[in-house]
């Protein structure tokens, strides 16, 4: 499989940056002209596919599009003016070559490393929706691989971007809370069947193919609701209501008080019978005392699960939301991106600074001509984001408190979650 050549567009060098989120990565240092339009494609076009594809054509130009659903993919095509379409992305990024700049993936979560691996392995910078991966063992990887291969990155974690949660945020660090104890968060997820038996099979549509849609996750028969919204809640394609929802949720708290490499998780659930996430969960995450705060925990809620109403302080409650309880009162963000806050319990306010952003995509393309890293690179903060995602996971499954060993990459206590942590892939993929 051939390089890219096209990387006289795509020099980079690694940088420290400077503001309240502190975002070490990459940052790219076009050779050419910062004007010169960057060349796109999008693999995964349904879904939030289609406004990741729309809005990195809005800034470049679209290639080629990549799904399994030739339906939408003729659709697609056509609204984005892209002259290549393929339905297997490893077919795509080797006959593209040198043609392409950067790709967006907006696939199922299973497919969301291989695909990115492929495509910076071959130079090419990556978005790629969230949760980014599917395993633990993936999000360390892809943060390995853009370091490697020089790439900018970023997850579609759009509250990331937003000067909402990047001031309250930057609040919690100029410490209007005080010490923080606790963070509890919660959504109304799952709004797909969760917690059923297997469906029976049905028949196939001509029209998916249903091979590149399994990828590399085990084989399975077609049955309809896998495709194109219901995989969520099945354990070898989605990552059930906390993947969904916690980078974005979970996103603001991640950023305030540095929630990298906890120490435990343990779950609460009604049970799962291996196939399908169950039906609700509450999680329990420690994290030790690093040098930017003490010792807190984090909880999780999904399902029909919720905080205990005294913590709101008569604050009303919405279905997804964030409380970070401080000593001096607590911040309460009643939305699932981070884009509003409020002050309950007595604390106060005060100026902060922090770096506004000129959009979401808009500062992965940035990056990408030259410009400071996107927040949510791969390995400086999408990566540890995932990886703390996740982890809940591995409590889900086994029914355990789980001791984590975040160096080692490994449950203490549990060696048999090894196969959840790094998950084998079908025949012909790969990392």
């Amino acid at each position: 499989m051939a390089r890219a050549t096209r990387r006289t567009f795509l020099k980079t060098s690694a940088i420290t940056t400077a503001g309240f989120w502190v975002a070490g990565g990459l940052r790219a240092d076009d050779s050419r002209s910062a004007n010169e339009r960057i060349q796109f494609a999008s693999i995964g076009i349904g879904g939030k596919g289609d406004s990741d594809s729309l809005n990195a054509a809005r800034l470049g130009d679209m290639v080629a599009v990549c799904d399994i659903d030739t339906q939408r993919l003729e659709q697609a095509a056509r609204k984005l003016k892209a002259k290549d379409t393929f339905v297997d992305f490893r077919e795509m990024l080797d006959t593209l070559g040198d043609k392409i700049d950067a790709v967006t993936i907006s696939t199922p979560d299973h497919t969301h490393a291989p695909a990115a691996a492929m495509a910076m392995k071959l130079g090419k910078h990556c978005f790629c929706q969230k949760p980014l991966t599917h395993s633990i063992f993936e999000a360390r990887e892809l943060a390995r691989l853009a370091k490697e291969h020089n790439v900018a990155t970023q997850m579609g974690n759009q509250g990331t971007s937003n000067a909402g949660l990047r001031e309250a945020a930057a609040m919690i660090q100029a410490g209007v809370l005080g010490d923080v104890s606790e963070v509890h968060v919660w959504t109304d997820r799952p709004i797909w069947p969760q917690g059923n038996e297997r469906p029976d099979p049905t028949p196939k549509p001509d029209h998916v193919e249903w091979d590149l849609w399994v990828g590399p996750a085990p084989m399975r028969e077609y049955a309809t609701g896998y495709h194109p919204f219901k995989w969520r809640g099945y354990w070898d394609f989605g990552t059930g209501s906390l993947g969904d929802m916690a980078c974005h949720i979970m996103n603001m708290p991640f950023m305030g008080l540095d929630l990298r490499n906890p120490i435990s998780v343990e779950a609460e659930t009604p049970g799962h019978n291996g196939d399908s996430f169950p039906r609700w969960s509450t999680i329990r995450y420690e994290f030790a005392a690093n040098d930017k705060r003490p010792a807190l925990t984090l909880y999780w809620y999904d399902g029909t699960k919720m905080p205990n109403p005294e913590l709101f302080l008569g604050a009303d409650i919405n279905k997804n939301g964030a409380l970070v309880v401080g000593e001096k009162g607590t911040l309460y963000s009643p939305e699932p991106y981070g884009r509003e806050f409020k002050l309950l319990g007595g604390a106060q306010p005060v100026k902060v600074d922090f770096v506004k952003s000129r959009g979401h995509v808009r500062e992965w393309v940035d990056a990408i001509k030259g410009g400071e890293p996107a927040v949510s690179n791969f390995p400086d903060y999408a990566g540890p984001l995932t990886e703390t995602v996740l982890l809940g996971n591995l409590a889900v499954w086994s029914g355990k408190k789980v001791e984590w060993d975040a160096e080692k990459m490994e449950a203490k206590n549990a060696p048999e979650l090894a196969s959840i942590v790094r998950r084998e892939y079908r025949e012909g993929y790969t990392l």
